[in-house]
């Protein structure tokens, strides 16, 4: 048996039912988990499901009117949208207007109170000492604050480390895990220690007091909550350590270098974030320290901070670590060796962006702004939901004349094509729906116009594979070899056409922000799913009906007609009579 030739696979020619069973039990599956999650239905973005928009205007203390500028504005978007993620919001707008103000938009479902609360209040920062942490989730303690994140302490005395290298500190060693009673024991002390009246704290504060850490139920309460908390998730991250007083030991969250999420026993709050003068980011020429954090206190903060890290400094890891917390989240939490005094740098295996990020951070905290609502309105769907109406009526006009189109023209064929159209839309309807809970997508009107056009674009991957099919079958082959013939040729085109498309959707997501992002979302998995639709589906159900009497013998409703696409005469083999004089066997082949 002669093998088959180059461009076509036996296995596709004889197991094309393999490839359709394949995708409509992808179609099934992933339909049922639509129906068992209770996602039967895409989210929708604010403009179409209404919501609230919520308008805060800057205002700086006195004498500090120029902190009302865009950069500040800038890092105060980013906290914003840090706090309604948490919310689990999905389509949630946070953008400047004009050069002091910020719109947050959020959709309906979201409690419109808590939203408020959240993003209208000034960003909290504050410099708390590290009593134990853990990797969340974890049976074992962690190798260290950050999760082996923690740097090594660099040369000048007035320097603190963070993330980076591995920490040489005693946690990171492979000790076996504490019992429940001996890690209850050394929360209790580290409380205790935490609690016990320091020279320079000031007077009134919980940590000046040796009862500031509460009595022993208090204790027990906070070792419970810090025991029970799991920073995975969601729901507990977005709530632990946000309602907790300045003055009182609490837990928290925070990501290590590993981008794992750490869970944080931590101690009254030492420095405030208004006892930070400035910050920034920067590169350090000598050594291989590379980018590091500095950081200049107030002639009140130096005071305090000398204190925290004077007490630290005598303990050890983690209990020699501070947690700098924004909005009760650890974002850095760097150990010392000695006391510091007003100025400190905080260095390890930061790039740039992660060490302007921090700065940023630490900034903000600092910035003598608040921020006060000016306005707060409920979003109707009613203008959405009448363009959503336009939109989906033009969607509709525009499919109902594609199809019309491919009867006319294709006749039997269009029936592979509109049934590939019915697979593709059903794929795309349950992923959106799923795709809402899973990644925080919500459907809006951008969105919606990158389906239509999708529909365009898998249409035409359709008709590339067709009119492959139609010139081999003019060029005199019959049905079934014209099929496997094509398919390579069309093959290759629809997969530059479809990366182009994709390549475009991807740079106009990563470029774009707010509901253009919606469009290019949508136009990318569309495109992604034509793919599959054409692989999985089309060509293996051309296979099938190629096999049909129908459309092998060209029947003139087919679309595959030779005599109405103008094919030539098959050609056959021919053999001239043996004899001597007889020349060389002349074969032609269809």
């Amino acid at each position: 048996m002669a093998a088959p030739k180059k461009g076509r696979s036996a296995s596709a020619q004889s197991k094309p039912g393999r490839s359709l069973a394949l995708i409509l039990i992808a179609i099934a599956a992933l339909t049922g988990g639509m129906f068992v999650s209770g996602d039967t239905k895409p989210r929708l973005g604010i403009d179409l499901a209404g919501g609230t928009s919520i308008t805060l205007r800057a205002v700086a203390e006195p004498g500090q009117e120029s902190a009302i500028n865009q950069t500040n504005l800038n890092t105060a978007v980013d906290i914003m949208n840090r706090r309604v993620n948490g919310l689990g919001v999905s389509e949630a707008e946070v953008q400047t207007q004009g050069d002091r103000n910020i719109i947050v938009n959020i959709p309906k479902g979201t409690n419109s109170k808590e939203a408020r609360d959240q993003v209208g209040t000034t960003a909290k920062l504050y410099f708390r000492p590290v009593l134990a942490t853990d990797l969340s989730g974890a049976a074992a303690p962690t190798p260290s604050a950050t999760g082996s994140s923690s740097g090594k302490p660099t040369a000048p005395a007035d320097k603190a480390t963070g993330k980076g290298e591995p920490s040489s500190s005693p946690s990171g060693s492979s000790k076996p895990s504490p019992s429940a009673t001996s890690q209850g024991r050394a929360l209790t002390d580290a409380l205790k220690a935490d609690s016990s009246p320091s020279p320079t704290t000031t007077p009134g504060k919980a940590s000046s007091s040796p009862s500031a850490s509460g009595s022993a139920a208090d204790t027990s309460r906070l070792q419970a909550q810090y025991t029970a908390l799991n920073c995975v998730d969601k729901a507990q991250r977005a709530t632990a350590g946000r309602l907790a007083k300045p003055t009182d030991p609490t837990v928290a969250c925070g990501q290590n270098s590993q981008k794992q999420w750490q869970k944080y026993l931590l101690g009254p709050a030492e420095v405030d974030g208004t006892d930070v003068d400035k910050a920034e980011a920067v590169y350090a020429t000598q050594g291989s320290i590379g980018w590091k954090v500095t950081m200049t206190f107030t002639s009140k903060g130096s005071k305090k901070f000398a204190a925290i890290t004077g007490k630290l400094a005598q303990n050890q890891s983690p209990q020699n670590e501070f947690a700098i917390v924004l909005d009760g989240e650890v974002v850095s939490n760097p150990y010392v060796t000695q006391s510091l005094s007003g100025t400190a740098e905080i260095s390890g295996s930061f790039n740039q962006e992660e060490a302007k990020n921090l700065a940023n951070v630490l900034s903000y905290g600092a910035l003598p702004l608040t921020f006060k609502e000016d306005s707060v309105t409920t979003v109707t769907a009613a203008l959405g939901g009448e363009q959503l109406h336009a939109g989906l009526l033009a969607g509709a006009i525009g499919l109902a004349l594609v199809v019309i189109y491919l009867v006319l023209y294709y006749r039997g064929l269009s029936v592979v094509a509109i049934a590939s159209l019915l697979v593709s839309a059903a794929l795309t309807y349950v992923l959106m729906s799923l795709l809402g809970t899973a990644v925080g997508f919500a459907l809006n009107l951008p969105a919606v116009c990158g389906a239509i056009v999708a529909i365009g674009i898998t249409a035409d991957s359709f008709i590339v594979y067709f009119e492959r099919i139609r010139d081999e079958i003019r060029e005199g082959r019959t049905l079934r070899p014209a099929v496997e013939r094509a398919w390579p040729r069309a093959r290759r085109t629809v997969l530059v056409s479809d990366f182009v498309s994709f390549l475009a959707a991807a740079v106009l997501f990563i470029v774009t922000v707010g509901k253009v992002q919606g469009f290019a979302f949508t136009l990318g998995l569309t495109t992604v799913l034509d793919v599959v639709v054409v692989f999985f589906f089309t060509k293996p159900l051309m296979t099938l009906l190629a096999r049909r009497k129908f459309f092998a013998d060209g029947h003139k409703w087919s679309g595959l007609d030779p005599k109405s696409l103008g094919a030539k005469p098959p050609l056959r083999r021919t053999r001239r009579p043996a004899g001597p004089a007889a020349g060389p066997v002349e074969t032609k082949e269809a």
